[in-house]
């Protein structure tokens, strides 16, 4: 697998819509280490025991009703890119439809500039739960083994410890989804409006304002919920875990602006620093009413300036 082959795969590329899908999952793959899932029985059996614990503590904390994924998979990166492909392959689906004036090269652009998104993002994803990205019909939960591995390795930190912390997160994205059965469905929505949009030629700035906001709702409360169930000491995993998130050479930097990591980063932070706020007025509780309905999302505003949102939400 090389970077040669990656190329020859997008050179390749023969669909006649405005992306190749078979040559970027190649492509992608060809440019990336799968990496060792050899696990034992044992091993296997500690992601699903991290799994239900997280599910437990993170219940009796914030007495949400939910159930983890119906699927639960330990991938290499090759399986993340597989899924991930087939998802991003039905969202985009509209941009298909629209005409192009020199098609066979805006393929082969769009090809090789998603092949090369996927094989990045598949060399540093460690978990993943997002409705909106994957299979219809069930949500499933991914753990993306060597990545988990060699972070945990690179920072320091037991594996079994990491793997926890990386269970318990993706699990708060359940708790999520359970709390507000509307989410998925409004996130879905705003990203399709979004994606239909440029389809025809016109950016729908309002429907991806929509969407960014809410997930950082989504990330900020995880963040918070992270941090009242997790059933070990964490600062130390915090601080590095967020050192990492701004790290990295020049290239990976601007790898991360590119792909919208900066913006994932942006996230964590200010949604995290709105729900401290909230929490500290109100209490988790306080801060869970966000998914009582989509209308309890916060604003822009409100998101820099928390007390609008309890004035609105919550006034006392």
């Amino acid at each position: 697998m090389t970077l040669l082959e990656s190329a020859r795969a997008v050179a390749d590329a023969d669909d006649d819509g405005a992306i190749d899908w078979d040559a970027v999952a190649d492509a992608a793959k060809a440019a990336t280490d799968p990496g060792d899932i050899a696990l034992s029985e044992r091993e296997a059996e500690a992601y699903a025991a991290d799994v239900r614990a997280a599910r437990e503590r993170i219940q009796e904390v914030s007495g949400a009703e939910f159930d983890v994924p119906d699927t639960v998979e330990i991938q290499n990166r090759h399986h993340w890119v597989d899924a991930n492909v087939e998802t991003f392959r039905r969202v985009f689906e509209p941009l298909d439809r629209r005409p192009s004036l020199l098609p066979g090269v805006t393929r082969a652009v769009n090809t090789a500039t998603t092949a090369g998104a996927l094989a990045f993002v598949a060399r540093n994803v460690l978990g993943q739960y997002d409705p909106i990205l994957l299979a219809e019909g069930s949500h499933c939960l991914y753990f993306v083994h060597p990545n988990i591995v060699r972070v945990a390795d690179d920072l320091g930190v037991p594996f079994p410890r990491f793997r926890r912390w990386i269970a318990f997160h993706e699990v708060t994205h359940a708790a999520e989804f359970g709390a507000a059965p509307w989410l998925s469905a409004y996130l879905g929505d705003r990203l399709e409006e979004g994606v239909a949009a440029l389809s025809r030629g016109r950016m729908e700035r309002r429907a991806f304002e929509d969407l960014n906001l809410a997930m950082t709702a989504v990330e900020g409360y995880a963040e918070l919920l992270m941090d009242e169930t997790f059933d070990d000491e964490y600062a130390d995993l915090r601080k590095k875990l967020d050192a990492r998130r701004r790290g990295g050479g020049p290239l990976t930097r601007l790898l991360r602006r590119v792909l919208g990591f900066k913006l994932k980063r942006e996230q964590y932070e200010r949604g995290r620093a709105f729900f401290d706020a909230v929490a500290t007025e109100r209490g988790l509780a306080g801060a869970s009413r966000v998914w009582e309905s989509p209308d309890n999302l916060p604003t822009d505003r409100e998101l820099e300036d928390p007390t609008r949102w309890l004035a609105r939400i919550s006034p006392q």
